[in-house]
């Protein structure tokens, strides 16, 4: 596992042992009423960290309205003007996003590390495969790992010089082989907490799937302490996406829905079933495995791990528990019968 280095954003503590669910807002940085009702329902979700783009001195305005509304980490995502980073640090965010070296002279970047310093507030150092800087793309031709990693590291070395070791780092792209390839390298160069995201992955469809790639490959590796599935769409959505990633991997909290494909042998409508189960549960914060199958006779022995599940037969339906089977239903009482057996657990 990799050893990581602490770094406390708001009541979360990056240390290698929790990957912790972020996001960002959508809305206008000057609809102040729309922003908290978005970070409002983010935080239902699920969401542990969240981000906002604070673009002029009017949108400093937010985070004292955000910080009222949600009790997670507010993140000011930042870029060049060093006077935003410190106001946002004296209106209380929790972390802010920005790179050291496109803010100007190093006494600026000075003014932040003081700020920042003063009130123990982390810097993420977010490099992009989009706007790196002129002559790293010179010297590697185009946005490879290596580059990635060079431009991070870069960041970084502005801030350790001006004693400054308080940081987060992320490093996207667009392309998984290149995000993945990048954070394995940066994950042996360094010890600081890690962002996994692939960065403008698409609308829903093809954004989960390439972000289910890139940062469900990384967690495996250990690699990971924050996590933002980047969608174009409602960002409730990237919520659901990361969690459901998080529990593909075994890092997360929450039902684990195992569900066959169905064959000829299935005999009841357990595509609508296993969707009704999947939806009805997808908030609930118990840690168990629960089975929807297709069939009475291999369901059970399929999912036989399974802490709670369904099996259906001709119109009926078997609940089980651990192989076990616990009582047989009507098709017709069989999602009301799973929950009744979840609720038990």
């Amino acid at each position: 596992m990799r050893k990581v280095k602490a770094v406390r954003v708001g009541g979360c503590l990056l240390d290698g042992k929790k990957v912790y669910i972020q996001s960002m807002l959508n809305t206008r940085s000057d609809d102040i009423s729309g922003s908290i009702e978005q970070a409002v329902a983010l935080e239902k979700a699920g969401c542990e960290i969240v981000r906002a783009a604070v673009p002029d001195m009017e949108a400093v305005k937010l985070i004292p309205a955000l910080k009222e509304h949600i009790s997670i980490p507010l993140v000011a995502d930042i870029h060049f003007d060093y006077k935003l980073a410190l106001a946002c640090a004296d209106a209380g965010i929790d972390k802010i996003r920005i790179n050291p070296g496109n803010i100007g002279s190093r006494d600026r970047v000075k003014q932040v590390v003081k700020k920042c310093t003063e009130k123990n507030i982390p810097i993420r150092i977010g490099v992009n495969a989009g706007s790196l800087e002129k002559d790293i793309l010179a010297k590697y031709g185009h946005p490879t790992p290596d580059a990635l990693v060079e431009s991070a590291l870069g960041h970084v070395k502005i801030l350790e010089e001006l004693d400054f070791d308080n940081i987060v780092i992320s490093i996207k792209s667009s392309d998984v082989p290149t995000m993945v390839a990048a954070y394995r390298k940066l994950a042996q160069s360094c010890n600081y907490p890690l962002h996994l995201g692939v960065t403008e992955a698409g609308t829903e469809r093809m954004g989960v799937i390439k972000s289910a790639v890139g940062i469900g490959s990384l967690l495996v590796d250990g690699i990971g302490e924050t996590i933002r599935v980047s969608l174009t769409d409602d960002p409730v959505k990237e919520i659901y996406a990361a969690k459901d990633i998080l529990n593909a991997v075994n890092r997360g909290e929450g039902v684990r829905i195992v569900s066959c494909p169905t064959c000829g042998r299935t005999r009841i409508d357990l595509i609508g079933l296993a969707n009704k189960v999947e939806y009805a549960l997808r908030d609930c914060k118990k840690n168990i495995t629960v089975a929807v199958m297709g069939c009475a006779v291999n369901g059970i022995g399929e999912a036989g791990e399974a802490d709670i599940g369904i099996a259906g037969g001709d119109g009926c339906a078997v609940i089980f528990s651990k192989g076990k089977k616990l009582c047989t239903v009507s098709e017709d009482k069989a999602f009301e019968a799973l929950l009744a057996e979840i609720e038990k657990l």
